[in-house]
């Protein structure tokens, strides 16, 4: 059952081609939003469109370099074209591009990459699309961090957390200037989330021991974050904003 939480809404999810970005695409869709769907891969993107559609929502998909501030201009003007201005951004693109070790070991140009494609990445899309919300006095701004920067480990991924710690405090910095202007900011930090890659690439006896590791023992699913997400969009959460949600399972006490 939905609520059409977010009837007549603009909604850009970066990174929503696959895992947990296409869940939040999808699920905003069912709630009435207009959805664009973001990606690298073309095929994947028209995947997820293709779902939306085909249940009655509505979405375009775009192909996008967010490191590259003019590819995420056009983004913003392709999103605007298709629908009209985004009232909701979720910058959830991002990825964990160097493995777990020490951090003497991590290559320069390794750190430069992982903190692209996920500081960087989110700080050019928000760049984009903050002063056209700011202007209408309105929007939500979703970003996305992860457990990995609330609960660091001696094999955390180092430069993938670090980059995820900084876009807690660039959501914090998004809050104080442009609340006055009408426009909310929050960051989900997910644990363990079976997306289908993560289902592919986690044993399952390594799965099991992560299960009980949490005490509710069970490991996230897409939809747990995408239902998070989907609150913090709606009216629902008016006065919220500034807030880092873990979405853990338990295993993350602040």
């Amino acid at each position: 059952m939905t609520t059409r939480a977010l009837e007549g809404r603009i909604a850009l999810v970066t990174g929503s081609s696959r895992g947990i970005g296409a869940a939040i695409a999808s699920t905003f869709a069912s709630e009435g939003a207009a959805v664009v769907v973001h990606g690298r891969d073309a095929d994947a993107i028209e995947t997820v469109r293709a779902g939306i559609a085909a249940r009655g929502g509505r979405a375009v998909g775009v192909v996008a370099d967010l490191t590259d501030f003019a590819a995420v201009e056009a983004l913003r003007q392709d999103a605007e074209r298709a629908f009209g201005p985004v009232d909701v951004l979720v910058a959830n693109a991002g990825g964990s591009p160097v493995r777990p070790g020490p951090v003497e070991d991590i290559a320069p140009e390794a750190w430069d990459e992982s903190v692209a494609v996920n500081l960087t990445a989110t700080f050019l899309t928000v760049k984009s699309f903050l002063p056209g919300m700011k202007e209408r006095g309105r929007g939500v701004v979703i970003t996305m961090s992860s457990a990995a920067a609330r609960r660091p480990t001696a094999m955390s991924p180092v430069a993938y957390a670090a980059a995820k710690a900084g876009i807690e405090q660039l959501t914090k910095s998004i809050t104080l200037q442009a609340g006055p202007a009408g426009v909310r900011a929050v960051c989900l930090a997910p644990e363990t989330i079976l997306t289908e890659r993560n289902r592919e690439q986690i044993p399952d006896d390594v799965q099991q021991s992560l299960r009980l590791a949490h005490p509710i023992q069970r490991l996230g699913r897409p939809d747990d974050v995408a239902r998070a997400a989907l609150f913090f969009a709606s009216d629902a959460a008016g006065w919220v904003s500034g807030v880092t949600l873990d979405i853990a399972g338990g295993a993350v006490l602040a």
